[in-house]
């Protein structure tokens, strides 16, 4: 029995939201777990469903489980992590020229692309305590994604122009500015 409580009262729990997900019109919530002195799980996801009147679309949904190793006390100063990454998404007709790392964003201006995505990453980050349960952190983190699409002539067309394309990504997978509840 004094396990358990001993277990409680280190028990630590977080409630955040990702602000560039919040300033980009993307609901998230995320949850950290404190499960060792040194060691966290954070759970973060986010949905977004936006259907543009002009034919853009912009949807897909996120969910990025984290173990995450603390360098001094759990849920204060710098820490790395390693996470998971899944969700599906549906973008299409946005007029952009951009070939990022890869993967070749100007074909969104003519094509819906729809499918699935799943990957790895590493990340840094660091957590600045504000006072006895509000927090600030910062995070950015690199990896791999490996996705899955069809594509579409134009968010209005049903005609398939690919089916089960694949694509491997490798670059930033998480950006972070939070704001988090500590109880």
């Amino acid at each position: 029995m004094s396990a358990l409580f001993a277990l409680s009262a280190n028990a630590q729990v977080g409630v955040k939201t990702n602000l560039l997900y919040d300033a980009a019109l993307t609901p998230n919530i995320g949850i950290e777990f404190g499960l060792a002195p040194k060691w966290s799980l954070d759970v973060s996801g986010n949905l977004n469903l936006w259907k543009l009147d002009n034919g853009r679309r912009w949807k897909h949904w996120l969910v990025q489980p984290e173990a995450r190793y603390w360098f001094c006390d759990r849920f204060s100063g710098h820490f790395v992590g390693l996470h998971l990454l899944g969700g599906q998404y549906n973008f299409g007709g946005w007029k952009n020229g951009c070939n990022f790392l890869g993967t070749h964003f100007e074909k969104l201006r003519t094509q819906v692309h729809q499918g699935w995505y799943a990957g790895a990453g590493v990340a840094y980050g660091y957590t600045w305590i504000l006072n006895r349960h509000w927090s600030a952190e910062a995070e950015v983190g690199i990896g791999w994604a490996y996705t899955r699409y069809d594509a579409y002539p134009c968010a209005k067309c049903g005609t398939r122009l690919e089916e089960n394309r694949v694509h491997n990504y490798v670059g930033p997978t998480k950006a972070a500015i939070n704001l988090i509840y500590v109880f």
